[in-house]
């Protein structure tokens, strides 16, 4: 006799050391038939898996395990996005070494994802603090110094006080630090930086041609991300000097009412302007308080505009008028070229400024049959409209007057049509220890030198002081620091920052098709296999970071002949995120649900089961404690009918209304894998289960038993397994084929039709469903019931609805 209560401690042990010792997942590359490489994003090591890692990499499991059956060769691997502060914070704190942390982590991390039944092929994992890992990083990154892709500047940046490190602006967005959540200050400071706004223009373009397969709110965030503006640029001669001012401006229409300039504090021009003792001390006081603009008020416009006038004067090239020149607080240095020109008449921030600058308002566009007087406006005319007081542009449409205009300031030698974006070069270097070392020699003789690839890799010392302090803790190991130049061999330093973590991430799906291969980054064979992923699972907050990042990487390799693809993926699946009570999972909300605690109490097979049934895969998951409780019911009761089914002697054949309730669940599952909706899938399994349970063991079949496993087995592969073997099956049901449905059996065999007579209900009838209508009639009026209404009355018209009605008029 069977064991009639559902335990899954056992049998989902059972069955991981079947998969691990089999490598049941393990894949090949070649041979015939269908690929399909699905990747869900690589964790964070950080200690432990959460209930969103639980669920975003149920629902991959599910799609792999589903495409397996179908006899597809799946590559479904697992890796560790293994740099990173929290490690090097941790140790810090716990007085342990980053590399120990990470490593001790990612083992105990690894079990939780083994107990959760995952099917990765272990044997392609990666940890993206080996060396053998950041080598090849380190080596494209001097491939792509050598042709001018990467560059070293000062500029203002994102500084974390709390991590002590720079931050790119896409781990910035919100004002706050993607990591910490303290909130950014900007600094100068010499960095390194990827020209990522070289492919800006592909990056945009293929977003609508090769990105069909992703979410549209995903495609607009980095359509706007990448933001694209199209006007002309403008050059103001400044008073007095040779030098100019080059402004961009996606309304040259204006232009004739512009009268004033203003710059960020960090604009060249400011720092000649504090030459000036006259003017030293009040810009220096200004520059002092826009400093301490909160980050996350400035990104929300929340914060109140200020200037100062710094002394200088720029020419106007449309009108020949001087304008005065402010540094203003809501200028950045990163964003165009510094400096804006203000068209108070025509701008809401530019006619606020003015006004409480008195500065001149001049009017050069009005509405179409109407006046504006600038000495009554109360705010900015902002609309298209007609030119006025513009020269020979005067009385055109505002909206033509931008390429006009754009077009004489080229003729005049004084700008022109030009292009921008919001995106800015990726800047990548870190003051932290714990990531992989830039791979740049200083030598006085020779300037900065890429390290021959023979050297390479550059590896982390172990034996370094974590401090906290700020600066890279690197800088102070005299053993790495000092090294010989490649070229002149004479005395030379080595950089001290390290890479943002976000390159390790931005190419791992590539090397995941060849993790082990150690001639260059990449098998170009195997790559072009695999790659594009046929399917990309992760959160959307990684939308303008990650996913613009690992789109330009790919690029960046092709371009340098490791691959010919130029998108890496082709459908991406953004997961909603867990949430209990209300607000999302987090330590600091004291909300966590602790995912072993959840196994060693309900199984993996319940998790996996209600992390799928509680919501569809892009919609946000509550958590709930009777879902939970309920998931794990639904599962004793199949546990429990199957072993009363092997207990039973009976194995009838499957009845005609069995055989309709299996087809029917086989193309319901099936098309709603396909589509992800894994939570319907889930709920017609349900139902096929009340309709075997309703019929009775008796009645049941050994093939709807059969069926009801292989159905179940993507979502509780554990308990299908072992439902498998108990009906007598060796080879386990992962090998299996997914079962197909024959069309033709889902018919019902019968319908029932309502009887009527003269609209008034007088019996239910069992009819064939191809019943033809005379034969129908026929049927309906032979009824007993309808029979004993008539009374040998003669219908005047019968009225039949096919399958559905038939009304009998007397």
């Amino acid at each position: 006799m069977q064991e009639r209560n559902y335990d899954p401690q056992n049998i989902e042990k059972k069955w991981q050391r079947r998969w691990e010792d089999e490598k049941s997942f393990k894949v090949d590359e070649g041979g015939e038939g269908e690929k399909y490489y699905l990747v869900e994003m690589l964790p964070y090591p950080s200690g432990r898996i959460h209930m969103g890692h639980v669920r975003n990499y149920t629902i991959g499991d599910v799609a792999a395990r589903y495409r397996i059956m179908k006899g597809v060769k799946v590559l479904h691997p697992m890796g560790w996005d293994a740099f990173g502060m929290p490690a090097e914070n941790a140790a810090i704190q716990r007085g342990v070494h980053p590399e120990d942390w990470t490593y001790q982590n990612i083992d105990y991390m690894r079990g939780q994802l083994r107990r959760l039944g995952f099917s990765y092929d272990w044997d392609r994992e990666i940890a993206t603090c080996h060396p053998e890992y950041y080598k090849w990083e380190q080596l494209i990154f001097t491939k792509m110094y050598e042709r001018g892709w990467v560059y070293k500047k000062t500029s203002p940046v994102n500084w974390c006080p709390k991590c002590q490190t720079v931050l790119a602006n896409e781990q910035a967005s919100r004002g706050v630090c993607w990591r910490c959540d303290s909130s950014v200050e900007m600094r100068s400071m010499s960095q390194w930086y990827f020209k990522i706004t070289d492919y800006a223009d592909e990056l945009l373009r293929d977003i609508d041609e090769k990105l069909t397969g992703w979410p549209e709110r995903v495609r607009i965030m980095q359509k706007e991300w990448i933001g694209k503006s199209e006007g002309a640029n403008v050059d103001f001669a400044i008073d007095g000097s040779s030098e100019k001012v080059c402004v961009f401006t996606t309304r040259p229409d204006t232009l004739f009412g512009a009268t004033f300039m203003c710059v960020s504090c960090e604009h060249p021009i400011v720092d000649e302007a504090m030459k000036d003792p006259a003017r030293r001390n009040e810009i220096s006081a200004f520059i002092e308080r826009s400093s301490k603009i909160d980050h996350q008020a400035r990104l929300e416009d929340k914060y109140v505009k200020d200037g100062v006038f710094i002394g200088k004067s720029c020419i106007n090239p449309m009108t020949g008028m001087k304008m005065p020149i402010y540094a203003a607080n809501f200028v950045l240095m990163d964003y165009g070229s510094g400096a804006v020109m203000c068209v108070p008449a025509h701008d809401q921030r530019d006619f606020e400024f003015a006004k409480k600058y008195d500065l001149p308002i001049k009017v050069v566009i009005e509405p179409e049959n109407s006046k504006l007087d600038a000495t009554t406006m109360t705010a900015a005319f902002v609309d298209d409209g007609i030119l006025r007081d513009s020269g020979e542009f005067t009385g055109m449409n505002s909206r033509k007057a931008i390429s006009a205009i754009s077009d004489h300031l080229a003729t005049i030698g004084a700008g022109g049509k030009s292009i921008t974006y919001r995106l800015k070069d990726w800047c990548l270097s870190r003051q932290r220890y714990w990531g992989a070392p830039i791979p740049i020699i200083y030598c006085d003789k020779c300037g900065a030198v890429a390290v021959p690839e023979v050297d390479l890799p550059v590896k982390l010392p172990r034996d370094v002081s974590l401090t906290g302090a700020g600066g890279s803790p690197l800088a102070k190991d005299e053993s790495f620091v000092n090294a010989s130049c490649p070229n002149c061999s004479g005395p030379a330093k080595r950089e001290t920052d390290t890479m943002d973590t976000f390159v390790e991430s931005s190419w791992y799906v590539l090397r995941y098709a060849s993790p082990r291969y150690d001639a260059a980054p990449l098998d170009r064979e195997k790559v072009e296999y695999w790659l594009p992923i046929d399917q990309y699972i992760g959160g959307i907050e990684h939308a303008v970071g990650h996913l613009i990042y690992f789109r330009y990487f790919t690029k960046i390799l092709r371009d340098l002949g490791y691959i010919s693809l130029d998108e890496p993926c082709k459908d991406l699946m953004t997961q909603g995120m867990v949430y209990k009570d209300g607000a999302k999972m987090s330590k600091s909300k004291g909300n966590v649900v602790d995912p072993d605690d959840m196994i060693a109490k309900y199984g993996a097979d319940t998790m996996r089961i209600f992390s799928l049934f509680a919501a569809p895969p892009e919609k946000d998951l509550e958590w709930n404690d009777q879902g939970v409780d309920g998931s794990f019911r639904f599962l004793a009761r199949i546990w429990r009918f199957v072993a009363e089914h092997i207990d039973s002697a009976s194995d009838p054949d499957s009845s005609a209304e069995e055989k309709r309730w299996m087809h029917k669940t086989i193309k319901k599952v099936t098309e709603d894998i396909e589509r992800f909706h894994f939570n319907t899938a889930i709920s017609a399994i349900m139902e096929y289960l009340n309709f075997i349970i309703a019929q009775g063991v008796a009645k049941t079949s050994k093939e709807a038993v059969r069926m009801l496993a292989l159905l179940i087995s993507p979502f509780a592969p554990h308990m299908a397994e072992e439902i498998w073997e108990w009906i007598g099956n060796s080879e386990m049901i992962v090998r299996q084929s997914w079962p197909s449905y024959d069309p033709s059996l889902i018919k019902s065999d019968t319908v029932t039709v309502v009887v009527q007579i003269n609209g008034k209900l007088r019996d239910r009838i069992e009819a064939p469903s191809d019943i033809e209508d005379e034969a129908l009639k026929k049927m309906a009026v032979e009824s007993e019931k309808v029979a004993l209404a008539l009374a040998g009355v003669n219908p005047k018209k019968i009225i039949v609805i096919p399958k559905k009605l038939v009304n009998i008029v007397i």
